[in-house]
């Protein structure tokens, strides 16, 4: 960390990884790249590659590049992370016969990634065992908001609404379909919601109407993950999003969004594919910063009452705070009309385009967004140095392992 208010504050801003929403990741992250501050930040973009290597410099700054991402790799440098006396590195991999294998010093990662291996925990453990400073949530609310299952089970604990699901794995399905289809139709009911229950961007996501569809729907959803997850599809459904920006001790809420599709379901095409354009949206932001998750058809506010929304900003924080969140995410709500009822659908804890289109409606700029996000990965890296994580003890002295038969 700095403290000369003179020197720029140095990002490693981490995107891509193995997971199915590569692509969007990417986007994300070079919106983020456009709007830091050059004033206040030095930033050197590290591109994961699918099969995990990281890569900086060369063309990974550059979206039009990843047209082609071989030329972007080969135009990179293979790097590693690397702590040396709590200062961080980007260190040349393999490394060379002579000279510094130092590439460039970095003070915190910034993880702009999307699903399973990046936005689960891992990306944030493989940090918190380098000792960096990180933006986002810890490891522990990054895997919990990344599983479904998991996020439905502690916020009812704390009293949010939630949909009762039915969660099967891959194994006891492709041993007996009938049976496991049997199981869910006596714990939902037609129609229902089926998917992954660890990815997002609507990848795998079906909704059936009768069992003539529930097999097909579970293969492809299978294809995705090791557990789907079954639910009550919601009729009459208007979807809500609100974005929530802080950590466990103190956050607040943006203004709400009614995403716009005339098909009940949003879709990966809807979210990152289709053009925006034709929607009347109240998103605000053109060029590259308009792409991504900020070129969905969207109503901005949303069109719902103010009770309405007060409920849900409340509900958001208190969602937020229970699954100890940290940064900025965005919530998924379903809402029935007619019936009056909400439901919290799940978490994004790190959102496509870090929803900088929710925080820029209600009053905060892109580059001031940012700002709030390192400051608060500075936050917690400041009281986590408070916390003793040994003490002294003399377990291992005189300790006797019995001899094996090691060959």
């Amino acid at each position: 960390m700095k403290n000369d208010n003179a020197s720029k504050i140095r990002v490693g801003l981490f995107f891509g990884g193995k997971s199915v929403e590569h692509e969007v990741s990417v986007v994300s992250a070079l919106q983020a790249y456009n709007a830091f501050d050059s004033g206040k930040y030095d930033v050197k973009t590290v591109y994961i590659t699918k099969d995990g290597k990281m890569y900086t410099g060369g063309k990974t700054n550059d979206i039009s590049a990843y047209k082609d991402i071989e030329d972007v790799v080969k135009s990179a440098q293979r790097v590693n992370l690397v702590n040396d006396n709590d200062r961080f590195y980007l260190v040349r991999y393999p490394s060379k016969t002579f000279g510094s294998d130092v590439v460039c010093e970095i003070d915190v990662a910034f993880p702009v990634v999307h699903g399973t291996n990046v936005e689960d925990g891992t990306l944030q453990g493989y940090f918190k065992t380098a000792g960096i400073p990180f933006v986002g949530c810890d490891v522990c609310a990054s895997a919990l908001g990344m599983d479904k299952a998991a996020t439905k089970a502690v916020l009812k604990m704390n009293g949010i609404p939630v949909l009762d699901c039915v969660c099967v794995n891959v194994k006891e399905y492709f041993e007996n379909k009938e049976k496991i289809i049997e199981k869910i139709e006596e714990k939902t009911k037609y129609p229902l919601i089926v998917k992954p229950v660890n990815l997002g961007s609507s990848v795998g996501v079906k909704k059936v109407r009768e069992n003539g569809e529930i097999r097909q729907a579970l293969d492809e959803a299978f294809m995705f993950s090791t557990v789907v997850l079954c639910e009550n599809a919601v009729e009459n459904l208007k979807e809500i999003n609100c974005s929530v920006l802080g950590d466990r001790y103190e956050a607040i809420p943006s203004v709400c969004e009614e995403p716009v599709n005339d098909e009940g379901i949003l879709t990966y095409e809807d979210k990152y594919v289709s053009s925006g354009s034709k929607s009347g949206s109240k998103t605000e932001g053109a060029g590259t910063k308009s792409s991504g998750m900020a070129n969905l058809k969207r109503k901005i506010p949303a069109d719902i009452s103010k009770e309405l929304e007060e409920k849900i900003r409340n509900i958001s924080v208190s969602a937020f705070k229970a699954l100890g969140c940290a940064g900025v995410s965005r919530i998924d709500y379903l809402y029935d009309t007619v019936n009056d009822e909400l439901y919290l659908n799940e978490f994004n804890t790190i959102p496509g385009s870090l929803a900088f289109y929710l925080w820029e409606a209600s009053g905060v700029k892109f580059d001031e967004l940012l700002d709030k996000l390192v400051n608060l990965a500075f936050k917690r890296a400041r009281e986590e140095k408070e916390i003793f994580y040994s003490f002294e003890t003399n377990i291992l002295k005189g300790i006797q392992l019995p001899k094996g038969t090691k060959s």
